[in-house]
């Protein structure tokens, strides 16, 4: 990346941008806010872990264990970068829509539960009848 983008403000930064600043900083060496102020001039206030979070570098599972530093999330997780950072976000929705499913089927069943027994209770039919004329 070139030097001469340390008064760049921070809402001009390309996805190319962002992808290496945080690179750099995985590489280790450096705090965020030593890295923040050399590409912006400015303090961090936490941007350079929204973009880690927003691009898939680290998700929130990673970042509340103590355990885990960035260092050890570097060696452990390859940069995402075109199709893998693709695929990653992909995958994500795939986890995503899964869970609406899963949850969805769930409120059907209690649904149906919860008909049969109030037509059980109450001896009344309360599903449609199919094939009848009106």
């Amino acid at each position: 990346m070139d030097k001469r983008i340390i008064t760049k403000s921070v809402q001009f930064f390309t996805e190319s941008d962002r992808h290496e600043i945080i690179e750099e900083y995985l590489r280790g060496g450096i705090t965020k806010e030593e890295i923040w102020r050399k590409y912006t001039g400015k303090s961090d206030h936490g941007r350079l872990l929204k973009w880690m979070r927003d691009y898939g570098y680290v998700d929130d599972v990673t970042m509340r264990s103590k355990k885990t530093t960035f260092a050890n999330m570097a060696r452990n997780k390859q940069p995402q970068t075109g199709n893998d950072f693709e695929m990653l976000q992909l995958k994500k929705r795939i986890a995503e829509l899964e869970k609406q499913l899963k949850d969805a089927e769930m409120k059907a069943i209690a649904f149906s539960t919860m008909v049969d027994i109030a037509e059980e209770e109450f001896k009344i039919p309360i599903r449609k009848k199919f094939n009848t004329k009106p």
